[in-house]
């Protein structure tokens, strides 16, 4: 299957990818994160994206960065503990980005490496994938089959910038 993936960073993609790719799916990656904060981290996190695209050999996209549209959807929800409504509406806007991606290059299915992280609940990172795209949303929990820990390896081994915060403004806290 041809699968468009949602990428957070690089060091969830390594682990996310490597496990799509042994799964026999065909890859392309989608950066699309404007909740992250601030712009010399977006920078960095992309950066090692790109150096993960390298090393695993697939291409990758890039949306335009747009904080200002994040911050405009999100404000509202600023005292929000991180996990809650917040979160939920920051996934909901990566991946509908990422779904009309799909739906503008015509390939299978799409997917997200949040679901990597064990801070975040694959749980509702699915639901609202599949509430966006149905079934052409891949839903899985790439945490599982020690899917984080491969992407500790990778993140190790390649030498991985790794962030200490989900990305957003209020998360830095």
């Amino acid at each position: 299957m041809r699968i468009v993936l949602h990428i957070c960073c690089g060091v969830c993609a390594a682990g996310v990818v490597k496990t799509l790719a042994t799964e026999g799916h065909q890859i392309a990656g989608f950066f699309y994160n404007p909740n992250i904060h601030p712009e010399q981290e977006y920078h960095r996190r992309l950066e090692t994206t790109y150096r993960v695209a390298q090393e695993l050999n697939f291409p990758l996209e890039v949306a335009p960065y747009t904080p200002e549209e994040w911050l405009r959807q999100t404000d509202f929800l600023k005292h929000e503990p991180e996990g809650g409504k917040r979160c939920q509406v920051c996934f909901r806007i990566r991946l509908e980005k990422t779904y009309l991606y799909l739906l503008d290059c015509g390939w299978d299915a799409f997917a997200t490496t949040l679901t990597i992280s064990p801070h975040k609940s694959a749980q509702v990172i699915n639901r609202i994938g599949q509430e966006i795209g149905g079934d052409k949303f891949l839903a899985r929990d790439f945490k599982k089959k020690e899917g984080f820990k491969q992407a500790m390896q990778s993140a190790k081994q390649w030498e991985l910038y790794r962030q200490n915060y989900c990305g957003c403004i209020y998360s830095m806290r």
